[in-house]
């Protein structure tokens, strides 16, 4: 093969879309961009996970940020949400048995807030009618007919044991300890002396009866206890009978109403017992003592334990929700308990306070969340697993744990969860999870992933069309016409280096559709063409290649030493890419090699000093196994030989060198210049086929750039592997430059094809006779390494005739 049959044709170097091909004019005729392009896998992905109802099986959205992620699955499930039944609506009521334990209620959407309201205008209308009826006269007449009958009974009591004791000379008399009866004499007590002056069988009388009326006494106080708790009994019974009166015909109908739902019926009940237990709380309260000077807060019977806490609120919805939480942190996503300080300083809640999380608003639909941001909030990640576990939503206070003291809380009762959970991340996020956290396989077992590009297809291009309409469309922009989307076309091919596929990065494309826009309408055009595109790409360049500019100056003032023209043996430009983030670009390397007699081997310089990574270390060991395998077939190898990239001072990475290095280090050898209008990019095996690199758009336009400068002679170009062809989407200038023959590039895909182009002699192939041509480059190659093994042979030979002392001294220097 000829160094012709190695150079490209200009018509290779990029891919060039024909506007003719669209069956549009402007873009303004295009319908919307209904679904991802090119993300058929990601697509059918998801559509599984959002159909497959098993525990588990919740999605990962993988892939780079800007592929459309996120407005995929936006779009998708706000399509799928609205066939989707509403789910219920959610509230919190008191628990009248445990107040530090709400009860949650699930309810048909729209009927939250109805019992809320229902329950508001129930306690309302009790507080107006009870204390009436409480006021009322039948109620007061009632109440004194209780009364007056428990009176009449103890009195009776009374009455017939006080003629008992008149009858035998006893009183019944009220005392600081209670009733008591003594004996009497003509109406008095008995003094002390006067008792004790009575007879023996006297005293023993008055004893023995003043124990039998004792007795009756007791067992009269027994029977006035019976009429007091009967009476209190009676006294309750009105007021439930009352409180019945006043609740029977409102309540029934939220009993019928909420009919079926046997937690909302439990807790009417609930309600109802509570009100006839306090309906003291009804009653007007009379105005507290106030102390002069000090203004104390009028404490009066709150009715808050009667209301209803709407947790989730379904009533306007549409179908199934879809929440996009951005910020989950862990009150965000799982629910809150709010408080309220009072005065003192104290700090109450109740279960009015309970606040939802997106969790709460999700149940029922799909709740979608960034990884990084569950990965990073405290304790958001464990308690997501949990709830996912357990089937629950459990709102807790995840500081008590520190705590040196245990507060007192409010623990509600959990909410039942039903909710697909999309969490959206990076491959690399996601591996780390796969692989580091066991349960996340149980609880994620769905990824669906977004590739970074997509395949050239006539339906792609159109759907790039369509997303160009519907950005234009949505954000008021200029359309563009036919020319205007082939350039935009080439120009996401260019970012993905590859003539067969397009940049699937649409937050980046739509940001550049907005730049060819904003110039377009700043030149007062229509509409956005092909000529504005490229100048959106050439203002997008200029402002963030200040360093690549500063760079070349230094090309141009000689600091940085790269020949474009000429030829030097063991010499050779090698091309590299740097990276800045927001800007790439290739730069040219002088790389040179010398080889001298030893048996060192292959000494890299940047290895040496530590500038280089393990990947290009690899590659120069690569040599090693090339030159063996091709010229120590017979004989050992031996040399020695040293490789530098010159004027580096920051670390290399990489392999894409190793090709360069060859052959500066096969120059050196035979002695053969290298032309040095030629710059080289590949890597190698140790068969010596060279490797397809990345960057090579960069690394050509970055070669011409500096022989641009230097002066243009017609003999200077790349050369590339030859499986790069593909990748290869150079601007318009380099193209033009090809066309013109001031600038070539070569593809190769052999060593030997590369030093035919770099040297203008031929390799050489071994013969019958297992020798390389004379005036090969092999050949010279295979006597320069046999000239320096004899050299070696007879440096030894010589050494060891030396005495022991003297072949330690140069073994001691030679160290």
């Amino acid at each position: 093969m000829t160094c012709n049959d190695c150079r490209m044709p200009a018509e290779k170097l990029r891919w060039s879309c024909d506007p003719a091909g669209f069956d549009f004019e402007t873009t303004a005729e295009l319908p919307d961009l209904d679904d991802a392009i090119g993300q058929k896998r990601a697509l059918r992905s998801i559509e599984f996970g959002l159909d497959m109802e098993a525990t588990g099986f919740n999605l990962y959205i993988s892939g780079e940020t800007g592929t459309s992620r996120t407005s995929t699955i936006r779009s998708t499930l706000k399509r799928r949400a609205k066939g989707e039944p509403r789910p219920n609506d959610w509230v919190y009521v008191n628990n009248f048995k445990d107040s530090d334990s709400a009860v949650s209620l699930s309810l048909p959407a729209g009927l939250g807030r109805e019992l809320a309201k229902d329950m508001k205008e129930l306690i309302e209308s009790f507080r107006s009618e009870i204390p009436k009826a409480l006021e009322s006269k039948e109620y007061e007449i009632r109440r004194a007919e209780i009364l007056e009958k428990y009176q009449h009974i103890n009195n009776e009591l009374f009455q017939g044991l006080e003629k008992e004791t008149d009858a035998h000379g006893f009183a019944l008399q009220r005392t600081v300890s209670g009733l008591v009866i003594v004996p009497q004499k003509e109406g008095r007590n008995y003094t002390q002396e006067e008792y004790e002056a009575l007879a023996d069988n006297e005293r023993e009388a008055l004893e023995k009866t003043g124990k039998e009326l004792t007795e009756k006494l007791n067992d009269v106080l027994r029977q006035v206890h019976d009429s007091e708790k009967a009476t209190k009994e009676a006294l309750q019974q009105a007021d439930r009978d009352l409180g019945m009166s006043c609740l029977g015909h409102r309540l029934d109908p939220l009993k019928e109403k909420y009919s079926g739902l046997e937690k909302v019926i439990t807790y009417l009940g609930a309600v109802q017992e509570d009100i006839l237990l306090n309906l003291d709380d009804f009653k007007p309260q009379a105005p507290q003592p106030q102390i002069p000077g000090i203004r104390i807060p009028r404490q009066e019977p709150t009715f808050e334990r009667y209301e209803v806490n709407v947790l989730v609120d379904n009533a306007e919805s549409e179908g199934a929700p879809v929440v996009f939480e951005p910020n989950p942190t862990y009150n965000n996503l799982f629910g809150r308990i709010e408080h309220v300080m009072q005065y003192g300083g104290v700090a109450v809640t109740d279960f009015t306070m309970i606040r939802s999380g997106a969790l709460h608003r999700a149940n029922g639909g799909y709740l979608v969340i960034d990884a990084r941001e569950v990965l990073i909030n405290p304790f958001v990640w464990d308690s997501l697993k949990r709830c996912i576990r357990t089937g629950e939503i459990r709102i807790e206070d995840v500081l008590e744990q520190y705590r040196f003291m245990t507060m007192v809380t409010l623990k509600p009762e959990p909410v039942q969860l039903q909710t697909k959970i999309i969490m959206i991340g990076t491959p690399y996020i996601y591996y780390l999870l796969f692989y580091l956290d066991p349960d996340y396989r149980k609880f994620f077992k769905v990824k669906a992933e977004f590739d970074s590009r997509v395949c050239r297809t006539p339906e792609i291009m159109r759907d790039y069309a369509l997303f160009v309409a519907t950005h234009c469309r949505n954000e008021n922009l200029l359309h563009f016409d036919r020319s205007g989307i082939a350039r935009l076309l080439e120009y996401t091919a260019r970012m993905v280096e590859d003539q067969y596929k397009f940049s699937a990065h649409f937050m980046e494309i739509a940001d550049f559709i907005r730049e060819a826009s904003f110039w377009a309408r700043k030149d007062g055009q229509a509409l956005v063409t092909g000529d504005d595109v490229l100048r959106a790409a050439a203002e997008k360049l200029y402002r963030v290649n200040r360093i690549e500019e500063r760079l070349h100056e230094l090309y141009e003032e000689g600091v940085i030493m790269v020949d474009t023209d000429g030829a030097v043996a063991g010499q050779i430009n090698g091309l590299s890419v740097i990276g800045l983030g927001d800007h790439t670009f290739g730069r040219p390397s002088r790389i040179t090699a010398r080889v001298y007699a030893g048996r060192a081997g292959m000494v890299n310089i940047e290895r040496e000093v530590k500038l280089s990574g393990p990947i290009h270390d690899k590659g120069v060991l690569i040599l090693t196994g090339y030159l063996g395998g091709t010229f120590a077939i017979e004989q050992p190898l031996s040399l020695s030989a040293s490789i530098c990239f010159e004027q580096s001072y920051d670390g290399i990475e990489g392999d894409s060198a190793s090709a360069a290095e060859l052959y500066a280090l096969l120059s050196a050898l035979s002695g053969i210049p290298l032309r040095q209008g030629i710059a080289v990019t590949g890597s190698v095996n140790q068969r010596g086929i060279i490797q397809p690199i990345g960057g090579v758009n960069f690394k050509i336009e970055g070669f011409y750039a500096v022989c641009k400068s230097k002066g243009l002679t017609g003999q200077q170009g790349v050369m590339i592997p030859k499986a790069n062809e593909r990748h290869l989407m150079l601007n318009d200038e380099v193209v033009a430059a090809v066309e013109a023959g001031t600038f070539h590039v070569w593809s190769v895909e052999t060593i030997e094809q590369g030093i035919e182009i770099l040297t203008g002699v031929v390799a050489g192939q071994r013969g019958t006779n297992r020798r390389y041509p004379k005036e090969s480059i092999f050949y010279l190659v295979e006597e320069r390494l046999a000239a320096i093994g004899e050299s070696l042979k007879h440096a030894e030979k010589t050494e060891r005739k030396l005495p022991r002392s003297h072949r330690k001294q140069i073994a001691t220097f030679e160290h």
